[in-house]
């Protein structure tokens, strides 16, 4: 994917890896980044274009892919989280939800958009995806469990749009300093470490990016005698 004189649209782009993907494109020379938010209000990245998209209304999809008919590169970065296991009284309330932004946005917004990449010659699709697509440990039980969904989805997706010459790539990463790991007492990496990793394995038409350490010694651990996503303290 050719990054200079794309454009880009981002779900959840007003912060976090949203807004670090914002800044990283256009300083890499994207044409234009549709900058998507629930409140476009809260969109105040110099450069780009706000946009409406709340991706658990299916009326501002429909919206936003109406508006941006130019798009060639889309990236799923809207993504919620709450702690917590499935044991809890109120996980079946706080799955849904989850999976209202985590699956159920991001398959409604790839749905909305493979149509508008294809008609631009194919593009690309990032899905921000996590370690936890691989790990569930009950801390982050709902989380974890829509990130392997969104994982299962972007495997799917590769083979769905193979025929229209759609790249998709997964972006794999641990702990992030974000809004959604604040107070999390563990290592982070920069959003900005994670997006650049990201866009470096876009433009050498990747189809997975692991972007830190951790991850990449999880991903090696599945296949490990006792895999990482088993206990380990047998």
């Amino acid at each position: 994917m050719n990054i200079e004189n794309a454009v880009v649209l981002i779900t959840g782009a007003n912060r976090g890896i949203g807004l670090a993907f914002a800044r990283e494109l256009l300083a890499r020379g994207a044409r234009k980044v549709y900058a998507a938010a629930r409140d476009p209000a809260t969109v105040t990245l110099p450069g780009v274009q706000a946009l409406r998209l709340d991706v658990t209304k299916p009326e501002d999809i429909a919206a936003a892919a109406q508006q941006a008919i130019d798009v060639t590169l889309v990236i799923n970065n809207a993504g919620i989280a709450q702690p917590g296991g499935f044991l809890a009284s109120d996980s079946e309330a706080v799955t849904r939800r989850i999976f209202e932004t985590n699956i159920f946005g991001m398959l409604n917004v790839c749905k909305a958009f493979a149509p508008v990449l294809k008609a631009n010659g194919g593009g690309a699709l990032l899905n921000v995806l996590s370690v936890a697509s691989w790990v569930n440990g009950g801390e982050l039980a709902a989380y974890s469990a829509s990130k392997s969904a969104a994982w299962s989805l972007t495997n799917a997706l590769r083979h769905e749009l193979a025929a229209q010459n759609t790249q998709v790539l997964g972006l794999h990463m641990a702990y992030v300093d974000t809004d959604l790991t604040r107070g999390f007492e563990v290592p982070k990496s920069s959003a900005e470490e994670i997006v650049q990793r990201a866009l470096d394995g876009l433009a050498v038409g990747a189809e997975e990016v692991l972007a830190d350490v951790l991850t990449q010694q999880v991903k090696q651990g599945l296949t490990a005698p006792r895999p990482v996503y088993l206990p380990q303290d047998h």
